[in-house]
This record gives structure tokens, C-alpha cells and sequence, in this order.
């Protein structure tokens, strides 16, 4: 890891460990990024200029040529001075203008990086930070940008601040965190789609003329689309190619773009998203945007993936679970929906013991008259029909089973058939005059508001201290619209999205101060806001509602690209599945749910007991498991998604020492192959033993020839392997 400065030149080079980010000050003013890519060692990289003094398109430069501005790789292009591409900042000033054009003032490297002033953002000591301060002199703007490299990783934080110089208002009506230009190679563009039950599935895609982009304005990250880009080279696999990602931790509107321009390069922006966005900076104020997470691999998919999950791990999940045993737990929903009471609870947890779940969860419908979702949202009090005694007594019960206890929250939620309603109808978001949409029969709360803010955390904190509640289910069941408040004027309503955030972060942060230990999930809709900014707050998040195992390997793989295994809610479910009526196997739906955080969403007491002891098996198992999936390395050996056959990954033992391998037979095929599974992340000279056989491979063999996969009998059927090293 270094930064350096080749003042000769005017150029900066930020190194990782295998990767090198390369920009330079051309005229003493405009910001270049000359090189991204695999890592240069060389002191003079001044040849990567796109321009010298000597050429016509330099002097026009001088000039300030429109032609120069609509092909330079800025590193922060503004809007209004001819490049017409995507921009990352666009600057209104008082008189309604929208010009910007920042030049270089100064910089300075320095040990560390700065907080962000209430969001998520990556932490850590052995890090460095360069910080490049830009200049509108005319707007009396100052934009400051950051990128941070830590020791230990190949990825570039990036963000940026925009602070007001100057006597009058300024808008920023964008404000992206980071652009990224580079020549193009015929390269592909991947992203990660879908909806409620099938989210983040990847989705290939050769990058043609024009722009594509991907965002959300619903006010969360969302189920359709995600805040992440992957950029891959002719052939690039897991193994081979040049792969760029860039992230954005930020749980909002987002905005992703890849635009291929008129020249044949490509650019790349990441941010918040600009539409029905318009932040007011008066004189002394600034803007922060959120990070975004820049990587790049030389050696394909798999080192990229490799990448973001020791980063996230390393520097931006806090939780002290981070790297702690999860509870089994046991989830009411799908076993009880609204319809229990705490006998039904108290059975649940009997018969869960039996097999070692440790944490039953109370899901939605605890509270208010809430016996269907048309009620009591905001209502946060025990509802004494179906646990006459409070939470007291229900935990001192579970607890005395040898359970703890968990409970479903939806704290940013109202409904219009509750207490809180009736008292504040002015806390619902909402346009004066106008009727508010409904979703799921209830309305969202003004988050944008202080007052509701302290009332949203006093009514979720008091439920915590009333008993020893050990978890958490934060959920989010609806998007934002009817965009108003009553505390944000004319000027100041395109604010109300990114303030809206914050109010959920300050939330959370909070209740993470009173309550530190507390185990944190985070849930919208199943995984509509399954997104770095929330996993900052909590080391989990629900990936799906969907727990069928078929379609859950194009959802866990699609979130496993990005984010380790140990941060995926995963569930046995029962079967037929609850989303799409599919028939699984036990065996399988707990193998898939294996390599996320296990546990089950069912009704226990229902199960045969040629189930229920199938369930203590896979408990066995996860207690031998888990810290291989939590810290492991994971590697993608074959995909549903591209074959239409069979699934399978591997997961590495952090000392090298043990790994797993699951596969999946999605569909049967008659006449079936032997398949052979290349497997990755071994010692070639060592010898590897299956659990529980005699039999022994050595590693130069499982890498090269791969493991001998016998065909499964039927659709649907799996194994999880276990190895062991026994020689070198």
C-alpha cells in the first residue's frame, strides 16, 4: 500500500497490494485518470498523459476548447462546460446557472481516513488517504476528493465533498461519488436484477454504444436493481480476465451508470441518484457523498469477489458477531403467520430445543390489534390477547426451554388504523391536499423529522429493555412515494430522500449504542435493501424471502459476488415452498441454507420425526461448519445459472486447513455425466482427505483434473463435502 506524489510530473499513483490507480494534472488544473488496472511499479509514468505540450489539441486546451472537455478522462467531471457525457457533479448557483468547472488547488496524503458525518463508511488503522481539494473559484466552490487504500486490500474507497466558499446558495442537483473512465476492450457489463423472491441475479450484457445504467428511486436500494457494476474482459471467468467493480455503500437512490462514448471508451459513475434530488449548501456548509467501493483483479471474477468480502469483513462490518457463532434460530412467519399466541410460541421452542435451535424469533404481529398487516404499525405495545403476560413472561419461558429470544420490529412504518396515526397523521410522508398512496395497507414515517425520529427509537428501545430480547428484525416493507414533509419547505423538499436515510442510519446507530450486543438484522421485503450501508449497522442481512433452494443458488450466488457468505439470512424452509410451491429435499434446503447464517421457517412442531431428527443432523453439522463459511475464502466452482444443470462452491478454512464443497443437481437429465469439479484455493502438494471416508486427493489433483461428481438421482438433489488436509 502507497500513495505517492511524482511532483516532476504532476502525478499521483495509489498502490495496493496488486493494483494501481493512476491520475495527473494536466495545465496545472485539470484532473486526469490515466490508468487503472494491474500494478505498476515503474517511477515515471508520465507517458500515460493522452496529451503533450507539443500537440494542436493542447493548445487548444489552453484555450479552454469544448473538444478537449468532451473526450478527457476527468476523474470529476462537472456538468456544463462540454463534456457531454455523465457527469458527476451538477452545481446550480443563484442565478439558476449550471456551469462548474473544477480545477486542481492542492492535495495532501495523510495515515488514516476521515468519518463521514452520519452514514456508513469502511474504518481501520493501517490505511492511507489521498485527498485532492478542486476548485470553481467563480462559484466559490470547493469539492474535496478522497480515496483510501488500506494495507491490507486491493480496493480504492472513494467519496467526495462539495463545501460553499462562497456568500450566495449554491444547489447541487448531482453529486456522484465516483467516475471512473478507461479505454474499452470490447468488454462486458454485469449487473444484479430482479424482484420480490428472485433478487440480485446476475445478468450479462456486451457493452455497446450509449449508456446503461441501473438505479432505484424508491427511496431504498430495492429488490430490482443494485448498486454495483462489474466490468469483465473478452473471457473473463473466475479464474482469468480483467474485472472491475465498483459498489456503493449507501442504503437509497442510487444511480449506476456505464455510458460507451462516441471515441469508444467507457465510463463508469456510481452515486447517489439525481432524480428528485436538489441539496441546498448555503455559505459554510458542506455535502458528503457516501463511499463507493472501487476494485480491480487481474485474475478474474473470483479475486474480485475475494476482494469485497475480506474489505467488508475487515473494515466495515462492526458488529462484535462479526466474527461470533450465530444462533440457530427458528422464525415463526411461515409456521404461524399472524395466528399464535404464546402457547404456540412456547410449543415452537419445546420441540426446538430438541434438535439445538438456540433463538426463536417472533415475527410480525406481536403488538397493537394486529391479527392481519392492516393494523397498528407504530402501535409498539404487547398485544395481552396473545401473550397476556408481556414479553416478560414469554422470554422468561423461552428461556427456561434453554432459548433465547428474538422479535420482528418494522420500525419506519404507520399504519392508518393505529394509535400513533390518530394522534399524528402529520408523521406520515405525504403531500398536503393529496390522498397518500397505500402499500401493504400502511403509509411510511417521516424519518426526515427529529421528533419522529425520537419517538420511532423510544418506542423499539423500550420494547428492548422491558426484556432480554438477544435479536433483532428490522423491516421495511414498502417503497417511498407522495415525497413531502411538513419540516422541509419548497427549497429544501429535494432533500428529503438523502435526509430520509440518514434518519435510518441515526436509528440504528443508536440502538446499537444502548444496546451493543445485540444481534441486528436487517430486512426489507425479504432482500430489497441488501446493500453495504446496512450491513455497517448489522452483520446479517435477510437476502429472500424465497428459501426454495433452486432459486435461491441464482440469489445467494448473485449476492455472493459481492458480499461474504456469513452476511446472507438463510432459512430451511418447509416444503412445498411457501413463494413458487416447488418440493425440495430436506437435505438440500439445509445444505443451500448452510452457507448463509442457518436456521429454519417453520412449523417444528408439525414436522415427522424422521424430520425433526434430519433437522438435529444439520445442526450438528452447522456447529462444525460455521466458522469455515463466517471467515473462509469462497470460490465459485460451477453455475445454475450458466449451465441449466447443476450448482456448486467451495469454501476454503481461513488457516488453509479444511474446506467445503457443496453441490447442487438442480435438474436431473437422463443419461447423466460424470462431472468433474475444478476446484480452487488449495496447496498442490498437499493431500486432502474426505470426512468420514478413507478416501484421499491430492490438491494438485482437485485443482487440475478435479473431484469425480457422480450424477444424483432426481431434480433437486445435493451433498456437502468435507475435507480435510492430512500432508503436505
Amino acid at each position: 500500500m502507497s500513495i505517492v506524489f511524482d511532483e516532476k510530473n504532476a502525478i499521483f499513483r495509489i498502490n495496493t497490494p496488486n493494483t494501481s490507480c493512476v491520475m495527473g494534472i494536466y495545465a496545472k488544473k485539470h484532473l486526469l485518470q490515466l490508468y487503472y488496472g494491474s500494478r505498476l511499479d515503474c517511477a515515471d509514468c508520465s507517458s500515460l498523459f493522452p496529451l503533450d505540450e507539443s500537440t494542436a489539441s493542447a493548445h487548444a486546451l489552453k484555450r479552454g476548447a469544448v473538444d478537449f472537455f468532451g473526450t478527457s478522462p476527468f476523474v470529476y467531471p462537472a456538468t456544463g462546460t462540454g463534456d457531454y457525457r455523465n457527469c458527476a457533479i451538477t452545481v446550480v448557483d443563484a442565478s439558476g446557472h449550471r456551469v462548474c468547472q473544477l480545477e486542481y488547488d492542492r492535495h495532501r496524503i495523510y495515515a488514516g481516513k476521515p468519518k463521514l458525518s452520519g452514514m456508513p463508511a469502511t474504518f481501520g488503522d493501517n490505511c492511507q488517504t489521498l485527498e485532492i481539494t478542486m476548485r470553481d473559484t467563480i462559484l466559490g466552490l470547493k469539492v474535496l476528493l478522497r480515496f483510501t487504500v488500506f494495507a491490507d486490500s486491493d480496493a480504492i474507497i472513494r467519496s467526495a465533498v462539495a463545501v460553499n466558499e462562497g456568500n450566495g446558495k449554491l444547489y447541487l442537483e448531482r453529486m456522484l461519488s465516483a467516475c471512473l473512465d478507461m479505454p474499452n476492450e470490447d468488454y462486458e457489463l454485469t449487473t444484479l436484477h430482479g424482484t420480490w423472491a428472485r433478487e440480485r441475479n446476475m445478468v450479462s450484457r456486451p457493452i455497446t454504444e450509449g449508456c446503461f445504467s441501473v438505479g432505484s428511486v424508491a427511496g431504498k436500494t430495492s429488490h430490482e436493481n443494485h448498486p454495483f457494476l462489474m466490468v469483465t474482459s473478452p473471457g473473463a471467468d473466475q479464474k482469468h480476465g480483467n474485472v472491475y467493480g465498483i459498489n456503493l455503500i449507501y442504503s437509497g437512490n442510487f444511480l449506476a451508470t456505464c455510458q460507451r462514448d462516441h471515441l469508444n471508451d467507457l465510463r463508469l459513475t456510481m452515486g447517489i441518484h439525481p432524480e428528485g434530488f436538489r441539496w441546498v449548501l448555503e455559505p459554510g456548509a458542506c455535502f458528503e457523498t457516501p463511499e463507493a467501493v472501487q476494485v480491480f483483479s487481474d485474475r478474474g471474477i473470483g479475486s474480485m469477489t475475494r476482494t469485497f468480502h475480506d474489505l467488508y469483513r475487515g473494515h466495515l462490518i462492526r458488529s462484535p458477531w462479526l466474527h461470533r457463532k450465530r444462533p440457530i434460530l427458528i422464525n415463526n412467519w411461515e409456521a404461524t403467520y399472524f395466528s399464535f399466541d404464546e402457547e404456540k410460541l412456547v410449543a415452537i421452542a419445546l420441540e426446538a430445543k430438541k434438535v439445538g435451535i438456540e433463538l426463536l424469533v417472533m415475527d410480525d404481529g406481536w403488538f397493537g390489534h394486529r391479527d392481519n398487516d392492516e393494523s397498528s404499525l407504530g402501535d409498539w405495545k404487547v398485544n395481552p390477547k396473545k401473550l397476556p403476560g408481556g414479553l416478560e413472561s414469554l422470554e422468561k419461558r423461552i428461556r427456561a426451554e434453554g432459548l433465547q429470544l428474538g422479535i420482528w420490529f418494522e420500525p419506519e412504518m404507520i399504519s392508518p388504523d393505529s394509535e400513533l396515526y390518530r394522534s399524528h397523521p402529520d408523521w406520515a410522508i405525504q403531500v398536503p391536499g393529496r390522498e397518500i398512496n397505500m402499500s401493504r395497507h400502511q403509509y411510511v414515517l417521516d424519518l426526515t423529522r427529529q421528533d419522529v425520529r425520537e419517538y420511532v427509537y423510544e418506542s423499539v428501545a423500550k420494547v428492548l429493555r422491558s426484556a432480554d430480547i438477544r435479536y433483532v428484525k428490522w423491516d421495511m416493507n414498502r417503497n417511498l412515494c407522495d415525497i413531502g414533509s411538513a419540516m422541509l419547505d419548497a427549497e429544501h423538499t429535494g432533500e428529503f430522500f438523502h435526509r430520509y436515510v440518514l434518519g435510518v442510519y441515526w436509528l440504528q446507530e443508536r440502538l446499537l449504542a444502548e444496546f451493543p450486543e445485540l444481534l441486528l438484522e436487517n430486512c426489507a421485503g425479504g432482500g430489497g435493501r441488501f446493500d453495504p450501508g446496512m450491513l455497517y449497522y448489522s452483520p446479517q442481512i435477510w437476502t429472500s424471502d424465497n428459501m426454495d433452494p433452486i432459486q435461491r443458488l441464482l440469489i445467494q450466488e448473485g449476492t455472493a459476488l459481492v458480499y461474504p457468505l456469513s452476511t446472507m439470512g438463510a432459512h430451511v424452509c418447509v416444503s412445498p415452498n411457501h413463494c413458487n410451491g416447488r418440493t425440495a429435499p430436506m437435505h438440500t434446503r439445509a445444505n443451500v441454507a448452510l452457507s448463509g447464517t442457518f436456521g429454519y421457517e417453520l412449523d417444528i412442531t408439525k414436522l415427522s420425526d424422521a424430520e425433526r431428527a434430519q433437522c438435529a443432523e444439520f445442526n450438528k453439522k452447522y456447529h462444525v461448519y460455521q466458522e469455515i463459511y463466517r471467515e473462509g475464502d469462497y470460490y465459485r466452482i460451477a453455475s445454475f445459472r450458466k449451465n441449466g444443470y447443476y450448482d456448486c462452491w467451495q469454501v476454503v478454512s481461513a488457516d488453509r486447513q479444511q474446506f467445503l464443497l457443496t453441490y447442487v443437481q438442480a435438474r436431473y437429465e437422463s443419461r447423466p455425466r460424470m462431472i468433474r469439479l475444478q476446484l480452487e484455493g488449495l496447496e498442490s502438494g498437499a493431500i486432502y482427505r474426505l470426512v468420514g471416508t478413507d478416501k484421499v486427493y491430492s490438491g494438485d489433483l482437485l485443482m487440475k483434473a478435479g473431484y469425480p461428481q457422480a450424477p444424483l438421482w432426481g431434480d433437486g438433489n445435493s451433498v456437502l463435502l468435507h475435507f480435510e488436509k492430512v500432508s503436505d
